[in-house]
């Protein structure tokens, strides 16, 4: 196991990068806790894949450096980082069987047989593959197939980290939930550093201890689940974090009061002075629908039942506005809006200012 130390990381895949739109991977400083569980969540092409193969010794970053512990990994072959990498779609041998692909890690360092039928028969039951140790891996599904990748990366004990590339892409929905469950186990029971990449929030909120979220290369924010939902760093996290994600407003502020359209509302934190694109967030499950007069008039575009609440969505003046209600809660006739205000967020040019500041 080892604490990871990116240093002014940065990668373009231009061979002279003028500006910042030509790098992938934006200058990124930052430290992962030895034994600790994170997650790269962004959409597609924001360099999640980019970062981790620099980790994992795939690419050379064009600046910057990547240490392990004290040691400056940043020239060194993947074979030398002493990491395991499970990749989005399985990797096993189909003419072994699934204890043989188990085994085959373990028997390529020279990890004495003893201690590799320990540790390959705790690894066919943590993933329940008791039943089919002796099958071989071609005539598998790809859920079985996947979970033998998985444990050929969690059987080595002696890794530096574990690198998991959208692992559980070939899974399906059920199966998908119980292997999350059980990587969280493993993880506590091992207590490798493991760095985990998805677009699935659902899948990094559940497995990290902490999330670092992507945005057109940029790392836009790092943090435990609730200060992702709480307190986005960014309109980008606040969208893209929750289902639905964050309102997010056109508004102008001053003091403690910001003004959406018409509207004026009173603020629980008072702010500085703010001169770029300023913007007020709020989760739809803060948002309430009232009947009476009091609030602002809401014009109601559509209600989505998803069964256990409803999604009313509709127009703040010219503005779209997500409102959740809670499941048998009827939507008001002439619905009018209030927000709670102790959940308001306030952005300037798309960044989070500190309440009582910038």
């Amino acid at each position: 196991m080892a604490k990871i130390t990116l240093d002014k990381l940065a990668h373009s895949y231009y061979p002279h990068p003028k500006s910042d739109a030509d790098f992938a991977l934006k200058e990124l400083d930052y430290e992962w806790d030895d034994g600790g569980a994170y997650a790269l969540l962004g959409p597609s092409g924001c360099g999640k894949t980019t970062l981790l193969n620099i980790i994992s010794g795939l690419l050379v970053p064009s600046k910057g450096n990547i240490i392990f512990d004290n040691t400056d990994v940043t020239h060194l072959q993947p074979e030398e980082r002493n990491i395991a990498q499970v990749f989005q779609f399985p990797v096993i041998y189909d003419t072994m069987t699934v204890r043989q692909n188990l085994e085959f890690p373990l028997a390529n360092r020279g990890v004495e047989k003893t201690e590799i039928d320990k540790r390959v028969s705790e690894m066919l039951s943590v993933l329940d593959l008791e039943n089919m140790a002796g099958r071989k891996a071609r005539g598998l599904t790809a859920d079985e197939k996947q979970k033998i990748s998985l444990g050929r990366g969690l059987v080595r004990y002696d890794v530096n980290a574990i690198l998991f590339d959208e692992p559980l892409t070939v899974i399906d929905p059920h199966m998908k939930w119980q292997l999350r469950t059980k990587l969280k186990d493993l993880h506590r029971q091992l207590g490798h550093t493991m760095i985990y990449v998805t677009h699935d929030q659902t899948e990094a909120l559940t497995f990290a201890d902490k999330v670092v979220v992507m945005y057109e290369g940029e790392v836009v924010q790092i943090g435990t689940p609730e200060e992702l939902f709480n307190e986005p760093a960014h309109t980008f996290v606040g969208y893209f974090i929750g289902s639905p994600g964050m309102n997010i407003l056109s508004s102008q502020v001053q003091g403690n009061v910001a003004r959406v359209g018409s509207h004026e509302i009173k603020l629980e934190h008072h702010y500085k002075s703010i001169s770029g694109l300023t913007e007020l967030g709020i989760r739809p499950e803060f948002v309430e629908l009232h009947s009476d007069k009091k609030g602002m008039p809401l014009k109601v575009q559509a209600v989505e039942d998803i069964g256990r609440f409803k999604i009313v969505r509709g127009l703040l003046e010219y503005q779209e506005i997500n409102a959740v209600l809670p499941e048998g809660k009827p939507v008001p006739a002439d619905p009018r809006v209030i927000f709670d205000t102790s959940q308001i967020n306030i952005y300037e040019d798309s960044h989070l200012v500190r309440k009582g500041g910038r």
